[in-house]
């Protein structure tokens, strides 16, 4: 409703993960570059970690804009899954695949096939597990299982676990210490701090247009104080 009077392009503050207000903190960067690297040497397994708010998503939208789509397929699932057929449909609805009346075994597969003709082609598969923390003991171990599709020199599929910093804990209890022994990559996001708050928020007010707005340092203090640098607090206060 105040976009119009300040002169901004579009809302600076939304809510939305779009990668073209993406800050790039030091930590923000590492993790992208880490994931990258996990990615591009087909490591298998990569961990994103971080307290609810701290970017994970958007995070990892900037790290699907590095790879060249070409290249790179790729299935993004958002929920949490409790059983393994549940999670084998999503991923194989995701990748374009039919899975009405398959049972688990014929789920995997077709993933296999599938894999195995991208392979062929030269592509990379990825997928992008969101929200892992809360997956059941059950689904977590299918993923291990997936991780399994692979040739005598290569992973078949690049998977990626972003969750809350609970994720770590649940992959250390013993039922899973053979996929917590996988992750090869592991990243952490935390809050911004003072400086970068500041640097955050300028940064959104230039992309968005405005021109006519600036926080001052008093102001900028106080939404540290009151967020102290997650992101998503700070759009909703200066929002």
């Amino acid at each position: 409703m105040y976009e119009r009077f300040f002169g901004f392009d579009q809302a600076p503050f939304n809510l939305t993960p779009d990668p073209s207000f993406l800050y790039l903190s030091r930590q923000h960067t590492i993790a992208i570059e880490s994931l990258f690297y996990g990615i591009t040497q087909r490591k298998g397994f990569c961990l994103l970690a971080g307290e609810i708010g701290t970017g994970k998503t958007i995070t990892c939208r900037a790290l699907l804009a590095k790879l060249d789509p070409a290249q790179h397929h790729t299935a993004l699932l958002f929920n949490p899954y409790q059983s393994t057929l549940e999670l084998l449909q999503a991923i194989l609805g995701e990748l374009g695949l039919a899975t009405a009346g398959l049972r688990t075994t014929e789920l995997l597969a077709s993933l296999y096939r599938f894999l195995l003709e991208k392979a062929e082609q030269g592509q990379t598969t990825i997928i992008l597990l969101d929200e892992a923390q809360n997956f059941s003991a059950e689904a977590l171990e299918a993923v291990r299982m997936i991780s399994n599709l692979e040739t005598a020199s290569e992973k078949l599929v690049q998977i990626i676990l972003m969750g809350q910093p609970e994720i770590e804990s649940k992959l250390a209890k013993t039922e899973l210490r053979q996929l917590n022994q996988r992750i090869h990559v592991r990243s952490y996001l935390g809050p911004l701090s003072t400086s970068e708050t500041a640097e955050y928020i300028t940064q959104r007010l230039r992309v968005a247009g405005g021109e006519r707005v600036q926080f001052d340092w008093q102001a900028t203090a106080r939404i540290y104080q009151h967020t102290q640098g997650f992101p998503r607090l700070i759009n909703i206060l200066c929002d």
